[in-house]
């Protein structure tokens, strides 16, 4: 009743823990192998007792989720990447509800490890994902980081750990940065001008950094916010490469004024953190403050 799909792209290290962690409930895995792997991804799936396809070299998955789950015979599919494992509490849960039959797709809170740590900040946790559902219950578009269109009923699993899907998100600076720039060669057309190179990473700091609560995993958290604003970076210097780097005057003054601008957006987060985190009586004096610009 249930296909276990896998897009895999040099995951020689991490296949086997996603494999043994579904191989008991799992009617057949299938593992797509992309064929720019250059580790031996196809031969430990094999040995595993993967059922094994190979696609076109793409630099993302969304290309190949659609080929991956027409290889799957059964009803329902339970989609993972390499590097996410399913623990006990979770496979019982499925096993419930494909057994129930009265929904047709699931969105199943994830828990990222990152740099040796669970982080649990707004744009980390729960981080909802489409992975399990019956076969023509959704569909994706191959835009990156696409949201698919669902039919049918659907259901969220409760925000708690034991009903996530555990997933070794990354364990190193080199992979954060690789992917920042795998994943900024794959964005749509845009108008750059140069006041982005300023305010797209700043706006994207505040956003993860104070809006979504990184400051709450500590050094965790400062260095992702950092790492968030830094592939914005990245991405509005390569839309500016697209254009062919056409030049733009820009005046010391407006850079300043762009910065004091976003500065007191700044000070404003910053107070709001405050006020987040403090006592009845703190709050009040933090929003006084805040409001007399002190």
């Amino acid at each position: 009743m249930l296909s276990v799909v896998i897009v895999a792209w040099n995951e020689e290290k991490n296949l086997p823990r996603v494999v043994v962690s579904v191989k008991d409930f799992a009617d057949e895995i299938v593992v797509v192998v992309d064929k720019g792997s250059i580790d031996k991804t196809s031969q430990v799936a094999k040995k595993l007792g993967c059922k094994v396809f190979y696609h076109e070299h793409t630099g993302i998955v969304e290309p190949i989720r659609a080929f991956a789950i027409a290889k799957a015979k059964n009803e329902w599919i339970l989609l993972l990447d390499a590097d996410e494992e399913i623990s006990a509490d979770l496979a019982d849960k499925i096993k419930k509800i494909i057994a129930d039959n009265k929904l047709d797709y699931i969105r199943i809170p994830r828990k990222n490890l990152i740099f040796g740590k669970w982080i649990k900040s707004d744009h980390w946790w729960p981080d909802y994902v489409y992975r399990l559902f019956k076969k023509n219950s959704l569909t994706w578009d191959n835009a990156i980081h696409s949201v698919p269109f669902t039919r049918g009923k659907g259901l969220d699993l409760a925000p708690e750990e034991k009903f996530s899907i555990i997933h070794h998100h990354y364990n190193s600076i080199f992979e954060y940065v690789d992917k920042i720039n795998r994943y900024t060669d794959h964005q749509k057309v845009y108008r750059f001008t140069a006041s982005d190179l300023i305010t797209k990473p700043f706006d994207e700091f505040i956003r993860q950094y104070f809006a979504r609560h990184g400051y709450r995993d500590g050094i965790h958290g400062l260095s992702l916010s950092l790492l968030q604003a830094f592939s914005e970076l990245v991405l509005y210097l390569k839309l500016w490469q697209d254009g062919g780097f056409l030049p733009e005057n820009i005046k010391p003054e407006i850079i300043d004024k762009m910065v004091n601008d976003k500065m007191f957006e700044f000070k404003w987060w910053s107070y709001q953190a405050k006020i987040d985190e403090a006592n009845l009586f703190s709050k009040l004096w933090y929003k006084l403050a805040r409001k007399l610009g002190i």
